[in-house]
């Protein structure tokens, strides 16, 4: 039979990467149900291997510890699949810079917020509650602030670029705009605790950033 240069039959290595990626797939998705259920602090490993049918060990295997599960299950919720490619290097985004009006690209990364914050809302509040009690939850909600403000600076720096802030509006209180109205805590409370579909919440923002953010157009 021939092998491949590790002396491996033809396929085998990619049969094995499949098998790791459906394992991680599936501790992903078992840990992600039952942080939900239970809470991150009562979620133990074993229970994430029982639920996913993947055995303990491959378990720490493939993640460095239940942070690096929460890690994992949050990275997946904020993207949308388990592609190592983060937000704003994606095709959407790269789509949305090549927009000509300032209010389309609004528009889009309005769409973008909300897709976002609808998969990760219950993920969130499990992460705020996790740290408050968890110095490396802490630590890692302090990361994903620092990442969503700084992606989400590029929407202030673009608009500050091209000349279509509103005037008297700098371009780090327009950041600040920008943070506040697309945070994970106005979603929820607009769209999770006062009822607001994901649609209208959307439409809302948009108006909302164009207004705060754009010069008024010349008639």
């Amino acid at each position: 039979m021939a092998t491949d240069v590790k002396g491996r039959p033809p396929g085998a290595g990619a049969r094995g990467q499949a098998r790791t990626r459906h394992a991680r797939r599936a501790v992903v998705a078992a840990a992600q149900t039952l942080f939900l259920e239970r809470g991150y602090a009562a979620t133990t490993i074993e229970a994430i291997s029982d639920r996913s049918d993947v055995p303990p060990a491959t378990v720490y295997r493939l993640f460095p510890g239940k942070l690096g599960i929460l890690t994992a299950v949050l990275d997946t919720s904020i993207t949308g699949d388990d592609e190592d490619l983060a937000v704003q290097d994606r095709p959407e985004v790269a789509e949305l810079l090549k927009q000509a009006g300032p209010r389309e690209q609004l528009a889009g990364f309005a769409r973008i917020c909300v897709a976002i914050n609808t998969r990760t809302d219950g993920m969130y509040r499990i992460l705020l509650g996790a740290a408050g009690s968890d110095a490396e939850a802490a630590a890692l909600l302090s990361e994903y602030m620092q990442r969503r403000d700084a992606g989400q600076g590029q929407i202030a720096r673009l608009l500050a670029r091209a000349g279509v802030l509103r005037p008297g509006l700098r371009e780090r209180d327009a950041a600040d705009i920008v943070h506040a109205l697309m945070s994970p805590e106005l979603y929820r409370l607009l769209v999770t605790d006062r009822g607001w579909k994901p649609a209208r919440y959307e439409q809302w923002l948009t108006d909302a950033l164009s207004s705060q953010l754009l010069a008024a157009p010349t008639r």
